[in-house]
């Protein structure tokens, strides 16, 4: 492990909340990613872009920045055509938050999201094929000197424990993030898991960190993490999106300001949450505030 990752364990271990970046692909958005673009290629055709999104997080306040790898895995690249280009974004895109970082003690978090596809028998792949598929990712991601790696945005609990075990093989510490929805019984993964079956699969794979992200507001992703906190004795993430969004003129507008989701800080910390960050709609202005209200 990194110095800069041993410190920041630390800091979790010491009760002490860690604050995460925010929103990548809506940064992305507004500086010209299109609709169905794969946001991977721009780590290659758009370099400063990306790195300018890192490194206005990090002035913010983040303890953390998150790379622009999120869907290079081999299944969800050969969609866009950029299959043979696995290696060649993945490292490109720890490289970027990498430079985002080097003059501050910021750690630099590889993003590794679903593949897309289903394990056997409702999907196509063996569970072998899934976990071969993801450990490829991460071995690229460690080699080009992530600190640690956050699975996010899982929608099926089996998956995110392949995941897992692929970054635990690779020997990265990870992070192992669910999204759920609010349904009449509760909060369930798309699938219909509910956060007792997520939590505990992600756990028992391994994970060193365990939470949620996207999905819903801060309100429901504050009820999210109390019920997960008596289910596991590891580290609590949460990153909430800015709201619902809602679609004007074709345009996903997330409505939750930076003042409306930092006033919901001192009840996360209550809750347990370790890690606090932003996801789809927040910006470099709600992770400042994050970072103030932490700091009372």
């Amino acid at each position: 492990m990194s110095d800069r990752l041993n410190k920041l364990i630390a800091r979790i271990a010491s009760g002490k909340m860690v604050l995460g970046d925010g929103a990548l692909g809506t940064q992305l958005q507004r500086a010209g990613l299109a609709f169905g673009d794969c946001p991977e290629e721009w780590n290659v055709s758009h370099p400063d872009a990306v790195r300018c999104v890192a490194s206005e997080y990090i002035a913010a306040g983040a303890d953390f920045c998150m790379t622009n790898t999120f869907g290079a895995n081999r299944y969800r690249l050969m969609r866009h055509g950029y299959a043979d280009r696995l290696r060649e974004f993945n490292v490109a895109g720890v490289r970027l938050s990498r430079e985002a970082a080097e003059r501050s003690d910021a750690v630099v978090i590889a993003s590794v999201g679903p593949t897309g596809e289903f394990v056997q028998p409702e999907g196509m792949l063996s569970a072998q094929e899934m976990r071969a598929a993801y450990r490829e990712q991460m071995n690229v991601l460690k080699e080009a000197g992530a600190d640690a790696v956050c699975i996010e945005t899982m929608y099926v609990a089996e998956e995110a424990a392949l995941a897992v075990e692929a970054a635990k093989e690779v020997g990265l510490y990870c992070i192992a993030s669910v999204t759920f929805d609010s349904t009449k019984q509760g909060f369930k993964t798309m699938v219909g898991a509910s956060i007792r079956e997520a939590v505990e699969a992600v756990d028992r794979a391994g994970a060193d960190v365990i939470g949620s992200n996207c999905g819903n507001g801060i309100a429901e992703m504050t009820a999210i993490a109390r019920e997960m906190r008596p289910l596991t004795r590891k580290p609590l993430l949460i990153k909430s999106n800015a709201g619902m969004p809602e679609m004007i003129d074709g345009n996903a507008v997330y409505n939750d300001t930076p003042e409306t989701m930092s006033g919901w800080i001192q009840e996360l910390k209550t809750v347990g949450v370790s890690i606090i960050g932003g996801c789809c709609g927040t910006t470099p202005e709600h992770i400042r505030r994050f970072r103030e209200e932490i700091q009372k």
